[in-house]
């Protein structure tokens, strides 16, 4: 069974004028192409769905039944078509973006709300996980545009470097480091390490650093989210190395204290998208405002 748009912008007129006549007026037909249209409606349905009076038209019960679901098929339709015209236009619709960790909570959620403020049709659903998560779910196309943090691994995405970053050691206040200030290499080797999970753009920049210097290192505690990893730094429970933009609150309160050490911790934070990806009026809107805020 195959049943057009357009037989059932025909029906539905029809039904509403209840005369092939009127309907092929409003619909700029001819009469024989609005009947031809509503046999051919009727051939596909397997029975009549109007009773001819002379020369009216009128709903049989299974037209009417049909009628409502018609009227809906065209309504969703046209709103898809005012859409498409409108978006051409000024940016509108929902941008779906993914940021590992410390982009989605330290520096996106301010520019959405500029962003949204400029575009108030437009929304940005954001989706935050580590770097990995983020580039599979953008490679999958559940994704328009990801942030991430670190190195790119995807050999099927587009990675546009953005702003610099620099991670930072740090203990709590009460830990035996922070009077000094520093950590030589065998503190760094001997220290309890709080860390993200494997996936975490922050943990492979601290792990390539802790590599280049080659030192070995163990990790006491694991958790998925920095907020959690700096709270346990606070409560004495390990060294942690967070991004600068993560602790700067906690460092300015004296909440933390930063330790300088021999370590490379400078990264990049990325944009990607997808190579083969076109890019919409509400994407490249949103991609304008993050390309105001580069750094690099």
């Amino acid at each position: 069974m195959a049943i057009s748009l357009r037989q059932l912008e025909i029906f539905e007129k029809v039904a509403q004028c209840e005369h092939v006549t009127q309907a092929s007026t409003q619909l700029f037909l001819t009469q024989s192409a609005v009947s031809m249209a509503i046999a051919e409606l009727e051939r596909v349905a397997g029975a009549p769905l109007f009773e001819r009076r002379g020369k009216r038209l009128l709903l049989n019960d299974r037209g009417r039944k049909i009628l409502p679901e018609a009227e809906e098929v065209i309504r969703r339709t046209r709103a898809i078509e005012q859409f498409l015209e409108d978006s051409a236009g000024e940016p509108r619709g929902v941008l779906n973006v993914g940021a590992s960790t410390t982009i989605g909570n330290y520096i996106l959620p301010e520019l959405i709300a500029e962003f949204s403020g400029n575009y108030p049709d437009a929304k940005v659903l954001l989706t935050i996980g580590n770097a990995h998560q983020i580039e599979h779910a953008l490679e999958r196309g559940e994704l328009d545009l990801g942030l991430i943090e670190g190195i790119p691994h995807s050999g099927v995405l587009d990675s546009t470097p953005w702003k610099k970053d620099e991670l930072v050691v740090v203990v709590g206040k009460g830990h035996p480091w922070a009077c000094e200030g520093a950590a030589s290499v065998e503190m760094l080797g001997n220290a309890p390490w709080i860390m993200r999970e494997t996936g975490s753009g922050t943990r492979e920049v601290f792990e390539g650093a802790m590599a280049g210097k080659g030192i070995s290192f163990s990790i006491s505690l694991e958790l998925g989210h920095t907020e959690a990893i700096k709270k346990a730094i606070e409560a004495g429970l390990g060294v942690g190395c967070l991004s600068r933009i993560a602790v700067n609150r906690e460092l300015e309160h004296g909440w933390l204290v930063e330790i300088a050490c021999p370590l490379d911790l400078k990264r990049t934070l990325s944009l990607q998208t997808r190579q083969s990806g076109y890019k919409t009026r509400l994407l490249c809107a949103f991609w304008s405002l993050l390309n105001r805020h580069k750094d690099i």
